[in-house]
């Protein structure tokens, strides 16, 4: 037998199944073509992104040339970096060859950070050319970083924007991103013949029919959940709704209840059923059990016929609206309210909005990771200069709201790693398909915003920072002064919030007149909110006081283990431990409408 007809051995590669390949091409071809012409059709109709903007509406050319502009003005440090950097990347080929000739001994030059998943995989570790691949991409890393953030007398909103969106270069150039880099995604191929990547392409096909010829990844199986089947299933009926809204009362699981009803105002950028995911994780079924009346704000998924629909309508047929309709159903005028993020800052709204008006219905507020004061709002800031809401309120116009998917990937961008590359990777690269998770989902599940309501809160709020300004902001004929908001407001913030960085959501402390208790939770804007007790998950800081500064804060807070749920279950009702008979929805003034969680929150964005 000659050479050419030996077998290969067993760890070698191995060829794909021939028909799997021809039938994958053939549905490449017939797919992709279908994709482009979709997409090129719509293209033509509507413009890039539903409208005629200009070649860099971000404005990044303009922020990378002012940089490049400041670093030539002092070339001395621009050389020094250059020299560390080279001089780092000598060493690690120092140390690279020292490893080949079996020194085990040898320190890395750079290492990873101990929570990035990115280099999970023990060959980063112990085969020395992926070891030298991961160093040489930190050093790079860290050398990009560096010099962006060396330019001096940039204005901060161009500083920021240009750290920003160097880090998302480097993070788009990771090893792990790429086939020929990444020891996991060869060692599958090997194994696997390329089948991996087959399925990779097909998966990359799929996500682009969802998008419309633009990528959409597929973080969650989304076929493995069912709104009302097994997540949002929190028994109970809609007992009253509006264009905006419907209201969801629960159906109460003691013989007694706390006297003040608890209404929950979710933000409307996303759907309220990230408090009612499933039985295990569901603070709404929690709170039912501790002995609340829970009420819920389901907010509409708008479309063009809502465009003018302005922040005043989400506060007058939101939280006003409610307050009617739950002293209607349970004859109690005084309501406890929890606002989470932008539900928060419409209850701050209507905080100010009652003080004014002298009415005193909300008898507590508590803020879900929340902003009142947007002085620094965080990374969601680089989106938000005058070129990039031109852009986008052009688009808006056009359409009569803002696509979903469009925030969707801004919050995504927050954290490009987690929520962008992996999914890359393992959706792509490895061929995986993802795995079912109900947060995933719910992530997923994206909601339009009007145009009119959300030119206003880009602009007043987060450009223009008026909320804090005293009557710098009128709604309904009532200018807005947050200082005059004197209710008991409990404030949960989380440590690794990106939306709302909890430096900023502690600035609320120091603007209330009435008492605060400021408490903040461990992990991100989600998972530190839906943390149930049972979970034994994530600690959280708590104090009795509330300084000027968040720094000082902290320092004197008192770490806890587990969820914060408990603390404020203790906070809220004790304020008022009187009980009444339980409630059964529908049962009041206001008859059931249809079962929870009502048929809005079903409605996609994609419909």
């Amino acid at each position: 037998m000659t050479t050419e007809d030996t077998p290969p051995d067993a760890g070698a590669f191995r060829l794909p199944d021939p028909n799997l390949v021809s039938r994958t091409m053939a549905d490449v071809a017939e797919r992709g073509q279908r994709i482009v012409a979709d997409f090129l059709k719509r293209q033509a109709q509507t413009g890039p992104d539903g409208g005629t903007v200009g070649a860099d509406p971000m404005q990044i050319g303009s922020a990378f040339m002012d940089m490049a502009a400041r670093l030539m003005a002092n070339p001395a440090r621009l050389v020094e970096a250059q020299l560390g950097f080279w001089q780092d990347y000598l060493t690690l080929w120092q140390n690279t060859a020292r490893r080949m000739w079996g020194d085990e001994e040898v320190r890395p030059v750079i290492a990873e950070d101990p929570k990035d998943r990115r280099f999970k995989h023990e060959a980063w570790r112990e085969n020395e050319v992926f070891d030298f691949i991961k160093q040489s991409y930190l050093l790079s890393a860290r050398y990009f970083t560096n010099v962006a953030r060396a330019a001096e007398d940039l204005d901060p909103k161009t500083a920021q924007k240009v750290d920003f969106y160097t880090r998302q270069f480097v993070d788009a150039m990771s090893p792990s991103n790429f086939l020929m880099t990444n020891p996991e995604v060869l060692r599958k191929t090997a194994e696997s013949g390329g089948e991996n990547l087959l399925r990779g392409l097909q998966n990359l096909l799929s996500d682009l029919e969802r998008g419309k010829g633009k990528l959409r990844i597929r973080m969650t199986d989304e076929t493995k959940f069912r709104i009302g089947e097994n997540i949002a299933v929190t028994p109970g009926k809609v007992v009253y709704q509006n264009e905006l809204m419907q209201l969801i009362q629960y159906a109460p699981a003691t013989g007694t209840v706390l006297k003040r009803p608890l209404l929950i105002i979710p933000p409307w950028i996303n759907k309220f059923y990230i408090l009612d995911l499933r039985p295990k994780n569901s603070f709404i079924r929690w709170a039912v059990a501790q002995g609340h009346t829970v009420f819920v704000i389901s907010w509409v998924n708008p479309d063009e016929t809502l465009a003018q629909k302005s922040f005043e309508d989400y506060m007058l047929e939101g939280p006003y609206a409610a307050l009617d309709a739950i002293q209607k159903a349970t004859g109690e005028k005084g309501v406890n309210v929890i606002g989470y993020c932008l539900g928060g800052t419409l209850l701050a709204c209507t905080l100010a909005h009652m003080a004014a008006k002298r009415d005193a219905r909300v008898k507590s507020a508590t803020f879900f990771t929340t902003m009142v004061d947007f002085a620094e709002a965080g990374e969601l800031s680089v989106f938000i200069d005058e070129e990039q809401l031109q852009s986008l309120e052009e688009r808006m116009q056009k359409r009569g709201y803002l696509e979903g998917h469009e925030m969707a990937t801004t919050f995504n961008m927050l954290r490009a790693n987690d929520l962008i590359w992996s999914f890359v990777v393992q959706n792509y690269l490895l061929g995986q398909e993802p795995f079912p998770f109900d947060l995933l989902y719910w992530n997923d599940d994206s909601t339009r915003m009007p145009a009119a309501m959300h030119s206003f809160y880009l602009r007043r709020m987060y450009q223009q920072n008026d909320l804090v300004k005293p009557g710098a902001i009128t709604l309904a004929g009532v200018p807005l002064d947050v200082r005059k908001i004197k209710v008991p407001a409990y404030i949960l913030s989380t440590r690794e919030d990106h939306i709302a960085p909890w430096k900023s959501t502690y600035r609320t402390t120091q603007l209330f007149q009435g008492p605060v208790r400021f408490v903040l939770a461990a992990s991100g804007h989600i998972a530190g909110v839906a943390n149930p007790p049972e979970s034994g998950k994530y600690s959280h800081w708590v104090s009795e006081e509330v300084p000027a500064e968040p720094e000082t804060w902290f320092a004197g807070a008192t770490e806890m283990a587990g969820s914060w749920w408990p603390d404020w279950h203790r906070w809220v009702s004790g304020l008022d431990r009187t009980q009444v008979p339980a409630r059964e929805p529908g049962s009041g003034a206001l008859p059931a409408i249809e079962d929870a969680p009502g048929s809005y929150v079903k409605v996609m964005a994609s419909d």
